[in-house]
């Protein structure tokens, strides 16, 4: 079995998933109202489904917050699918060339990090067009005021002066995504919460519109540790960020490595300290050591006693190393078989759709599609 996943004040075991099987925590919008609460949810095995867009290699950050406890996730009894949502990546400009060798490269990534095809589903959007499908008829069940007023819109559409369709609705494709699986269980980060609400919204007024179909999704929740970006350390790490030494993606070099975390921003202060407020850019380089290696924050600082910043920026980067040494090796490995890699999502695509037409037909047939 493999190792727990150490967060920074969880051990994820599988005693844990146990526990969180029976007692899961249910989202609740703070306007859901005792009459929605007695709403109906379709009884369903559980699922979990959790989805990564190709629009980059993923960072330490994706790998700390998200990979390791898909991983772990595989050691539980729920069926679990991971999806390469490249659907999600176009709601912004990519270079296709680009875009197809991200997602052999995001596949490798993930392979490499330990998600097994064998214990759990792992397959390319885009080639399940139920997606796109059950997307469309979720969108006709939302109002645009709902979509408006989620806060990842809001941020977005200042961003990008013409911001299109898809960016607006794609928490609509991402509740088809949850939903088209009769997933029960969502491993997301606490930004998308609202996101995951509008899904059981969704799931909710399809079942009371045309007949319960759809579980009730919730978050299946856990502590583990925010990695923020090493530049600006009062945003967290992401592949979206312009200025590349702000992350370190899972295939940077050693001696690249040594130099972001040479330039990570920190303060004026030599000692090293945990403090989130007052300290946040040392603080973020102690939550990448004690996430890498089990340490909680205090031994880390005792470690550190007499250290400065700078040597210690040193030591981070000899730990992080080792850490992504064999993963690279197998990532370069696995991008040297890209046949092997089609394989991989071939039979991913397989199984996934598999589901995903037993729920479409089952939708279609009580929106009145088929007899």
């Amino acid at each position: 079995m493999a190792a727990p996943i150490v967060s920074k004040h969880v051990v994820l075991t599988p005693q844990y998933f146990n526990f969180v099987r029976h007692c899961p925590r249910f989202i609740h919008s703070k306007t859901t109202t005792a009459q929605e609460k007695k709403e109906k949810y379709a009884a369903c095995p559980e699922r979990v489904f959790s989805g990564i867009q190709p629009t980059g290699v993923p960072h330490i950050g994706n790998y700390i917050g998200a990979i390791r406890s898909w991983v772990q996730l595989q050691q539980s009894q729920c069926e679990v699918i991971y999806s390469i949502v490249d659907l999600h990546s176009i709601t912004v400009p990519q270079e296709p060339d680009v875009l197809r060798e991200n997602i052999f490269s995001m596949t490798a990534c993930l392979l490499a990090c330990g998600i097994d095809p064998d214990k759990s589903i792992l397959f390319q959007q885009s080639s399940v067009p139920q997606h796109s499908e059950l997307s469309w008829i979720l969108g006709c069940l939302c109002s645009i005021p709902r979509l408006q007023h989620l806060p990842q819109w809001k941020e977005k559409s200042k961003r990008y002066k013409d911001a299109s369709v898809g960016l607006f609705t794609y928490p609509i494709l991402q509740a088809a995504d949850i939903l088209l699986y009769k997933s029960t269980k969502v491993p997301v980060g606490y930004d998308q919460t609202h996101h995951i609400e509008l899904s059981a919204h969704l799931a909710r007024a399809f079942n009371r519109s045309f007949g319960v179909v759809f579980p009730r999704p919730v978050i299946l929740s856990g502590e583990v540790t925010k990695i923020r970006s090493l530049r600006k350390p009062q945003n967290k790490m992401s592949k979206s960020e312009s200025d590349s030494y702000g992350r370190i993606d899972l295939t940077d070099p050693p001696d690249l490595i040594r130099e972001k975390l040479k330039k990570a921003v920190t303060d004026s202060m030599s000692s090293v300290s945990y403090d989130l407020i007052g300290r946040p850019g040392v603080s973020n380089l102690i939550d990448i050591h004690c996430a890498l290696t089990g340490l909680l924050e205090e031994e880390v600082c005792r470690q550190c006693e007499g250290t400065d910043t700078g040597r210690y920026k040193g030591q981070l980067a000899d730990v992080v190393i080792e850490t992504l040494q064999p993963i690279q090796a197998e990532i370069k490995q696995l991008l040297s078989d890209k046949p092997y890699l089609l394989q991989i999502l071939s039979k991913g695509q397989q199984k996934a759709t598999d589901i995903a037409e037993k729920t479409l037909s089952e939708v279609k047939k009580l929106v009145g599609f088929r007899s």
